[in-house]
């Protein structure tokens, strides 16, 4: 199993899937972590040039966050990164983000736990809480 979370500095996850820096990777073994990485995660940063990022943010105000297809092809590009990865910890991200990932059959999990280490271990023990009030 691997478990993915957006952190800007591999200890804690970040309160924004779509302004973290980076993906930090655990893979997990018979209930033990046997291996952590950090990827590369293309973000808002990434994406701020394109030409249809100026729609994106009128889309963003009217339609719903992440809904529209420019944003869907950033999200698409996002998960590229982390595509083998089972579940995806963040503390916060957009709608159309989180139903990106779980089309990519990603779980994606919102917790109010900041540190990476920690909510791995509450998720390996099957109670680390979903909160998808953290949705905007």
């Amino acid at each position: 199993m691997k478990i993915a979370a957006v952190t800007d500095d591999g200890l804690i996850i970040s309160q924004h899937f779509g302004r973290a820096a980076y993906y930090w990777v655990v893979t997990v073994e018979d209930g033990v972590i046997k291996r952590e990485e950090k990827r590369e995660k293309m973000g808002h940063t990434h994406f701020s040039s394109e030409a249809n990022h100026e729609q994106h943010e009128a889309d963003h105000a009217s339609a719903g966050h992440g809904f529209d297809p420019a944003a869907q092809n950033r999200h698409s590009r996002m998960l590229d990164a982390f595509r083998d990865c089972d579940v995806l910890l963040a503390r916060g991200m957009g709608r159309g983000a989180y139903a990106s990932i779980q089309q990519a059959g990603i779980q994606p999990v919102l917790t109010v736990v900041e540190t990476i280490d920690e909510a791995v271990q509450l998720y390996l023990a099957g109670i680390l809480a979903d909160h998808p009030e953290r949705l905007h």
